[in-house]
């Protein structure tokens, strides 16, 4: 059996421990990934995620159009998931300034995120026009960060 002195001496730096906490560690490192090659380059932090609109459509059809939206601070880029299960491609119409694409990016199947228009202004309108390769009677399901 220890000695009342160990137990208190335990005890003692317990107590000391516990008030001057533990040590501190470091969050692991969001990772900045490759999601495509081409344009594509690399995904944004993942701070730029956290005000992702969902966008549906009940039946994917040929494609649609999501918006009207705005840019904001959170992000430098628009970037789309689709989250649907098959392919589609999608751009981005500047609305202030024109109704056509400003170009097509290809979204794979469940895909991550991938940028769809890259040094964006803040404040700028825009919606995301989908394409998809064929009639799809799944539903079309895409997040866009921006």
């Amino acid at each position: 059996m220890s000695s009342p002195t160990a137990r208190l001496l335990a005890v003692a730096t317990a107590t000391a421990l516990l008030f001057a906490g533990t040590p501190a560690q470091a969050e692991p490192a969001a990772s900045v990934t490759p999601v495509s090659t081409g344009t594509n380059a690399f995904a944004p932090l993942a701070t730029c995620y956290g005000g992702a609109v969902r966008t549906y459509f009940q039946t994917g059809r040929y494609g649609g159009e999501a918006g009207q939206y705005r840019t904001t601070t959170r992000c430098r880029d628009i970037n789309v998931r689709n989250a649907s299960v098959y392919a589609t491609e999608a751009c981005v119409i500047f609305v202030d300034k024109t109704n056509a694409c400003n170009y097509w990016t290809y979204l794979p199947a469940n895909s991550g995120w991938i940028t769809v228009a890259t040094d964006v202004r803040d404040g700028v309108n825009f919606r995301v026009r989908f394409a998809n390769l064929r009639y799809e009677y799944e539903p079309l399901i895409a997040y866009h960060a921006f």
